[in-house]
C-alpha cells in the first residue's frame, strides 16, 4: 500500500469504564481533524470496569499510526488494536430500516428483505420495520434497494468487531 493511499480501518480500544472517557477519545479525533465513520461503545467486563470502543476511520498508513499512538497515550486506555491489520476479524452492524409502502412496492420490499435475510420486526398495513444484521456493505446494498420502495427512516448501530480465532485484544 502506498504511503498516500487512504484506507478504512477498524480500531478497537479497551478503556476504563468511567465518566468522560468516550469524550476524550472523540476529542482526540475531532481535535486533529480525523473522521469517525462508525463508533460503538459498551461495557465488556463489569468486574474490572472495562469498556470496548470500536471506531471505524479512514486515513493514510501514517495517519492511522498517529491515531493509534495518540489513543495509546490517553490515560484510561489499556489497549489499542487495529483489527484491520491484526488478522482476520468479524465485523457486523445492525440496522433498523422503515419502509412505508402499499401494493406491489410493499410486496417487493418483503421479497428483498427475504433475500437479504432481514426480519420484519414491526408491521402495519402501510409500513414495515426491518432488522438487518451484516457487513456495512450488505446493509448499504439493502438500503439502496429499499429507497425506491418507500424507505423513510434508518437507524444503524455502527460496527461491532472482534478478531477471529484465538487472537484476543
Amino acid at each position: 500500500m502506498k504511503e498516500t493511499e487512504i484506507s478504512k480501518h477498524t480500531i478497537s480500544v479497551l478503556v476504563e469504564n468511567e465518566s468522560g472517557v468516550l469524550a476524550r477519545v472523540i476529542g482526540l479525533f475531532s481535535g486533529r481533524g480525523y473522521n469517525i465513520e462508525s463508533l460503538t461503545v459498551a461495557e465488556v467486563d463489569a468486574v474490572h470496569h472495562k469498556s470496548r470502543i470500536t471506531v471505524v476511520t479512514s486515513g493514510t498508513p501514517m495517519v492511522i499510526e498517529q491515531i493509534k499512538a495518540q489513543l495509546s497515550r490517553l490515560v484510561p486506555v489499556h489497549k489499542v488494536s487495529d483489527l484491520t491489520l491484526s488478522g482476520p476479524c468479524v465485523e457486523r452492524e445492525l440496522a433498523l430500516v422503515k419502509v412505508i409502502a402499499t401494493g406491489e412496492k410493499r410486496v417487493e420490499s418483503l421479497r428483498i428483505a427475504d433475500i437479504f435475510k432481514a426480519r420484519a420486526v414491526d408491521a402495519t398495513n402501510n409500513s414495515f420495520v426491518y432488522e438487518i444484521i451484516g457487513s456495512t456493505e450488505k446493509i448499504d446494498a439493502f438500503i439502496k434497494l429499499m429507497e425506491p420502495l418507500g424507505l423513510s427512516e434508518i437507524s444503524r448501530t455502527g460496527v461491532a468487531a472482534i478478531s477471529r480465532g484465538t487472537l484476543t485484544m
